[in-house]
């Protein structure tokens, strides 16, 4: 897995996560990313220091401000809503149709569903590309 910190062409930062470098080269070329702030399909990277451990004490992350995690969640919420409203869902089969999607034996389009981690696992060392839904956000009834 690669990371990339992306911008869109409103200048939105966010991260992405890819197989390899020829993935995002590839997903790039296909028009498949999108800020998930605005929706728009103008991605570009952004220049990145690589992440290396050092011998040094590394201080923890900051804290990302109540209205950074807000704009996440809102926009997590986002990604979600737009699979559930446009991917199909195939239950506990889904990794057998992912797999299938990805071998050309089923149509290509957007699935979702649940598969245990040893299938994920498997579909990624595959060269399958899957990613984690982010979850619904709690219903205000479930919350203090």
């Amino acid at each position: 897995m690669i990371k990339y910190a992306l911008a869109c062409d409103h200048d939105h930062a966010f991260e992405g996560w890819f197989g390899s470098s020829s993935d995002y080269d590839d997903q790039a070329a296909r028009g498949l990313l999108e800020c998930p702030l605005c929706a728009s399909k103008t991605v570009r990277k952004q220049i990145m220091a690589p992440a290396v451990a050092g011998t040094k004490a590394r201080k923890a992350a900051p804290e990302p401000s109540a209205q950074m995690r807000e704009m996440m969640m809102t926009a997590m919420g986002e990604v979600r809503r737009q699979v559930e409203e446009n991917f199909d869902y195939v239950g506990d089969r889904f990794a057998k149709e992912a797999r299938d999607i990805h071998d050309g034996k089923s149509e290509d389009r957007g699935i979702y569903g649940e598969a245990s981690p040893k299938e994920v696992k498997a579909l990624i060392e595959d060269g399958v590309q899957v990613a984690p839904l982010p979850p619904a956000a709690p219903k205000k009834t479930d919350v203090n």
